[in-house]
């Protein structure tokens, strides 16, 4: 297995315990993207989020590599996925909106100490 391959795995792996979003079982890609290091499609109802790691990022981004800031990048998504899916969704009440940001915020008062 490629090395940078299997350490982003390990970071972002990482941060989704840290996070607190073990709920999800994530999948692990290793392909071609176009125009980014990384990234996430993730499935709500069923918690299941497949990460895609580039396998061929071009030259010119070599030098702006960070596979671990990249899987954490990642894993942020996962993070504020409900909110996001909300966004989207045009009947959404007011009280789901609150009840998805007062999980965050209790998520973000885990990780953020003074």
């Amino acid at each position: 297995m490629d090395k940078d391959f299997a350490d982003f795995q390990k970071h972002f792996m990482h941060y989704r315990e840290l996070f607190g979003l073990k709920g999800y079982t994530v999948y692990f890609r290793h392909e071609p993207l176009d125009e980014s290091f990384a990234q996430i499609s993730i499935t709500r109802e069923t918690m299941v989020a497949t990460v895609t790691f580039n396998s061929e990022l071009p030259d010119k981004d070599k030098p702006f590599k960070d596979i671990k800031r990249d899987a954490k990048h990642e894993a942020l998504h996962l993070l504020i996925n409900r909110l996001e899916d909300m966004a989207s969704n045009r009947y959404v009440t007011n009280e789901a909106i609150y009840e998805a940001s007062e999980e965050l915020v209790h998520k973000l008062e885990e990780l953020i100490k003074e």
